[in-house]
């Protein structure tokens, strides 16, 4: 049996040049994203501790909750379906409340740095690019 030979009629593109591809403001989410689902798994510990003592509880519930819209809405995002920006804008949206949190904890630079974020976020991700970008159905 003779191997099958890869042409490019037959072989996916490489992520990277997926990535390479897509608009700033996706790339932006794209890590904002990431960066929520590392900070999910860095509290994960607590959450299972918690779990142990009370099976049921609002931080846990809040975490699994963020976790499986962070999971769902990086999933429409990277296939490129239209629903995937609302629901990108509504998980940029969490950086809102966060700034005036920061400021009011005297975390002057980190409320710089969210608030930041959060404007990069909603300016990339508000773009005719990015509307056309997401144009699956």
């Amino acid at each position: 049996m003779r191997p099958i030979e890869r042409t490019s009629a037959n072989m996916a593109p490489p992520m990277i040049d997926r990535v390479r591809a897509m608009p700033g403001g996706i790339r932006l989410f794209l890590l904002y994203a990431f960066l929520i689902l590392a900070g999910i798994g860095l509290s994960l510990r607590s959450v299972v501790d918690l779990a142990i003592s009370t099976p049921v509880s609002f931080e846990g519930l809040v975490v699994m909750v963020l976790l499986a819209y962070t999971i769902f809405t990086t999933t429409l995002v990277l296939q490129r379906k239209q629903a995937a920006r609302g629901l990108a804008l509504g998980l940029a949206s969490l950086t809102i409340p966060l700034v005036p949190l920061l400021l009011l904890s005297r975390l002057i630079v980190e409320g710089i740095f969210v608030a930041t974020l959060g404007l990069l976020l909603f300016r990339g991700l508000l773009r005719p690019e990015i509307r056309a970008y997401l144009s699956e159905p």
